[in-house]
């Protein structure tokens, strides 16, 4: 181990120690993190609510937390791409944000996992805030059901399905906290059917799917060659998310996208 470093912040190693505690014991309630740290049980919870929202931890029925889906994600091969990628988009992503006053991602998609790349907040008073580095399930957010829109159902299903379908084994979790992202066959059947209506569409939504009171639309960037790079969504609460905003806010989408891949470099990914 290395030397405590001479001006140690506390709250930074207080997060970090849970999070390898998270990784080796598998769960804790808000008290043992408290005696874990020494510290009082209203500072653990306000480390364990920061760890859930970046996605380090989950939070079960019985109060619990669990490694959340950022401990286990693969690492994202490339890192000088993406930053070219992020470069590339984010002057586009502003003026997006700009025109819709909503706040505009960049995701990209690790297997069944979407992860955001970066966030161009609104400057409403009540906005979806920064979702940097937060990994959501590909089949439930706007982005990822876009990506996951350009690939055939064979690809799909070495992704999804369950190996052993006659297993008489209880189904896995499908919720944003699964981990393996396997779904079962009935699952599977509903995410090719709306997958259908997104190809047809040109766009994704995700209206509550993986947070209540956020809704979003997606849509697939592009280089200039037309090879997809990642996608491009616009997250709003649910209030300003009526049915009637959904065809505007995708002709946004579909502006920001043309626009922007004639900044893309074809060899960018």
């Amino acid at each position: 181990m290395e030397n405590k470093p001479p001006y140690p912040l506390r709250s930074v190693d207080n997060a970090l120690h849970l999070l390898q505690v998270l990784r080796d014991q598998g769960g804790l309630r808000v008290s043992e993190a408290a005696a874990e740290l020494g510290t009082a049980r209203s500072t653990a919870h306000r480390l364990l609510a920061m760890l859930v929202y970046r996605g380090f931890a989950v939070q079960d029925d019985n109060h619990t937390y669990l490694p959340g889906p950022a401990l286990s994600a693969p690492s994202l091969l490339g890192g000088p791409r993406m930053q070219r990628l992020r470069r590339a988009l984010l002057p586009h992503m502003e003026a997006l944000c700009d025109r819709v006053n909503e706040s505009v991602n960049l995701m990209v998609r690790v297997g069944t996992q979407t992860r955001f790349l970066a966030t161009v907040e609104s400057h409403q008073a009540l906005h979806v805030g920064d979702r940097q580095g937060t990994i959501l399930p590909a089949h439930l957010s706007s982005g990822g059901r876009a990506l996951l829109a350009e690939l055939d159902d064979a690809q799909l299903a070495s992704l999804y399905l369950i190996e052993d379908a006659s297993s008489t084994a209880e189904p896995p979790d499908t919720s944003a906290e699964a981990g393996d992202g396997k779904i079962s066959t009935a699952d599977f059947q509903r995410l090719l059917e709306g997958l259908r209506g997104v190809r047809k569409s040109g766009y994704a939504l995700n209206l509550e799917a993986t947070e209540a009171g956020i809704c979003a639309i997606g849509k697939c960037a592009v280089d200039r060659s037309g090879q997809v790079v990642g996608a491009l969504t616009i997250a709003a609460p649910t209030p300003r998310f009526p049915r009637s905003r959904i065809s505007p806010l995708a002709a946004e989408l579909r502006l920001t996208i043309e626009r922007a891949r004639q900044d893309i470099d074809p060899h960018i990914m």
